[in-house]
């Protein structure tokens, strides 16, 4: 990381060469992020993670992909330290080799600690890149529609981070709740995306009944289908917006989740309203948030600062402006989050965060005139 000089440090030749420098390594790594982003998408470091030292024709086969493409992205592997090469006189000739410590963050076999899934993210942004800067020129936002793949990737991407520690680590967030589930209760997920948490909660705790909700029909339909086929009975699925409230969620849930999904809606305010008005009476809302301050100068130094204000500026903020919205951004910070939640009749019971996610944090929020469990 590049240290920030004080105010009034005249600037030196040194100093331009070593920004110079910063900027170079900027280009190399989001060139890297992008091939990183292929590797995992093919399937690219699992077969070169299973093999000993293999040429690109056996991977190549072995991954079932073009030759001439897999030899290029090997240059970019080799070259960016990422694979291991041992020249046999002719790149037809040589051996690769993905190390164990680089398999450790790249391979699906890694689970939470597989970063490949994050470098997704750089492509798909970038797909965006030209509407972005309309919107720079002209406001507004860019619509859902323009990221076909986003659901997708977040599923992947929740499916490492909040699925694994879901029932050991973040339902005992709220004392008492993993009994309540397994007696029955009703539960609502507000921005469910394609629906994998309530799934697996499903089919943990068959006496509870789960309704998901997102604006994406996309996203709905891949739900439904995948409840369908696993038998999923105690489990619904429904397109719409959560903005707007229907008389039959009033007062009806024990617990309401959201995940990830709170700063991009059109109306927030409105939606953390909904859901003070959908708890039934005891009940407690859980909101996972992208864990930052709000504030640029302390958010300096967060490990994950530049990727998250990014994807705030050519996702979030941008998919709500595009509908007219607040524009939140994912980087709206916990101080705006706990005003918003009083605000809308909630209170913030405690703020956590898991040891292993340097991205959320986990609010416990009750009605402001209901007892806590």
């Amino acid at each position: 990381m590049i240290m920030q000089a004080p105010l009034g440090t005249p600037t030196t030749h040194d100093d331009i060469e070593a920004f110079a420098e910063h900027l170079l390594e900027l280009v190399n790594s989001g060139s890297l992020a992008l091939m990183i982003s292929i590797g995992h998408r093919t399937g690219l470091f699992d077969a070169l993670a299973e093999r000993p030292p293999t040429t690109c024709a056996e991977l190549a086969q072995a991954a079932g992909l073009d030759a001439r493409y897999v030899r290029e992205w090997l240059g970019a592997m080799v070259v960016g330290g990422i694979v291991e090469h041992q020249f046999g006189g002719t790149p037809e000739l040589g051996t690769y080799t993905l190390p164990d410590a680089h398999a450790a963050s790249l391979c699906r076999k890694a689970g939470a600690a597989n970063m490949a899934v994050f470098t997704q993210y750089i492509g798909l942004l970038g797909s965006v890149e030209d509407d972005i800067v309309e919107c720079f020129r002209r406001g507004g936002g860019v619509p859902y529609s323009k990221y076909p793949r986003f659901q997708e990737v977040m599923a992947e991407d929740s499916g490492q981070s909040v699925l694994p520690v879901l029932e050991a680590e973040i339902l005992p967030l709220i004392p008492g709740l993993v009994d309540r589930l397994r007696l029955g209760i009703e539960v609502l997920d507000l921005g469910c995306g394609r629906g994998r948490a309530l799934m697996l909660l499903a089919e943990r705790f068959p006496r509870s009944r789960f309704r998901g909700i997102d604006s994406s029909a996309e996203a709905i339909a891949w739900a439904r289908e995948q409840a369908l086929a696993h038998g999923l009975e105690n489990l619904e699925f429904d397109v719409a917006d959560a903005a707007v409230l229907a008389d039959e969620h009033v007062g009806r849930f024990d617990l309401i989740t959201t995940f990830d999904a709170i700063h991009d809606q059109r109306d927030p305010a409105a939606v953390l309203a909904n859901i003070a008005a959908a708890l039934a009476p005891g009940g407690t809302y859980l909101m996972q948030e992208i864990a930052t301050s709000g504030s640029h100068h302390r958010d300096i130094g967060h490990p994950l600062g530049p990727t998250l204000y990014t994807i705030s500026c050519m996702h979030c903020m941008s998919v709500s402006l595009a509908e007219g919205g607040a524009g939140l951004g994912a980087t709206w910070g916990q101080e705006m989050a706990l005003r918003m939640l009083g605000e809308a009749g909630l209170a913030a019971v405690e703020v956590h965060q898991l040891e292993h996610d340097l991205q959320n944090e986990y609010y416990v929020c009750r009605r402001s005139e209901d007892e806590q469990w």
